[in-house]
């Protein structure tokens, strides 16, 4: 299987789980601390780690390093990457 693909799949993987698209929600209205999504989702934080992991992998979002927290935002080229390729798999004229 192609690099692309695989590619593809960590970007679909981030889409495909309600709690991801509830924190991508969050992060539409701008940048947020691991501490604002723990308390915003009612997760632990070990699985908004796991959920941010994924997320990051996938290249949607951003995430930043201040002191002991985390902060987190979308990333505009991972979601014209994740549209683009969307429209490539789709298009059926190719």
């Amino acid at each position: 299987m192609s690099y692309q693909f695989k590619q593809d799949a960590t970007i679909f993987k981030a889409l495909c789980d309600e709690k991801r698209l509830f924190i991508l929600e969050l992060l539409k209205s701008g940048e947020k601390c691991a501490c604002v999504l723990i308390e915003k989702t009612n997760m632990g934080q070990s699985a908004l780690s796991y959920h941010m992991k994924i997320l990051c992998n996938s290249g949607l979002i951003n995430a930043r390093q201040e002191g002991k927290w985390t902060y987190y935002s979308l990333s505009y080229t991972g979601s014209k990457k994740a549209i683009q390729r969307l429209i490539d798999i789709t298009n059926m004229s190719s």
